[in-house]
């Protein structure tokens, strides 16, 4: 009878060290949660933020080049056009690479210009900038064909006199 009393009261303190254990153990992950980055601040629900996550990409701002129609080959190249033909993205041919516009401007200025307003192949019509004018169109393929050795006469921007 004397060994029953140390057996079962051995039980009981083992069970309380791992309960103990068990409190650690979650106390331990949950500073490491608080500290770790994963709650969420206030900062990041504020309506600026969710905004500014929630803004398009490559969105158009008036004043930004000057007024619709004004923009220049080159800015227009710089702001929409470069994202492909910089690098050459998914066919399209690189800036100021002779080889690759040759043949393209052997096909003449219209064929060019009616092919970027209506998209070719990966390019969307209009380089996927709906808000370019006509007269704008034709001086980012005339910059851009000129710079790959082409001869064409770039349009005047509608506020140059």
């Amino acid at each position: 009878m004397g060994c029953e009393n140390k057996c079962s009261s051995g039980g009981g303190v083992t069970a309380v060290l791992a309960v103990l254990g068990l409190v650690a153990l979650v106390a331990w992950l949950v500073i490491k949660l608080a500290t770790s980055g994963m709650v969420v601040s206030t900062d990041a629900v504020s309506k600026e933020a969710v905004a500014a996550r929630l803004k398009p990409v490559g969105l158009s701002v008036a004043g930004e080049g000057g007024a619709p129609g004004s923009r220049s080959g080159e800015a227009i190249y710089k702001s929409v056009c470069a994202a492909c033909h910089a690098a050459g993205l998914i066919g399209a041919p690189k800036f100021a690479d002779n080889g690759a516009w040759a043949g393209r401007i052997a096909q003449g200025f219209d064929t060019l210009v009616k092919n970027a307003t209506n998209g070719l192949r990966a390019m969307p019509a209009k380089g996927g900038a709906a808000d370019l004018t006509d007269a704008e169109l034709a001086r980012v393929v005339a910059y851009m064909a000129n710079n790959a050795g082409g001869k064409f006469a770039e349009p005047k921007a509608a506020d140059a006199k």
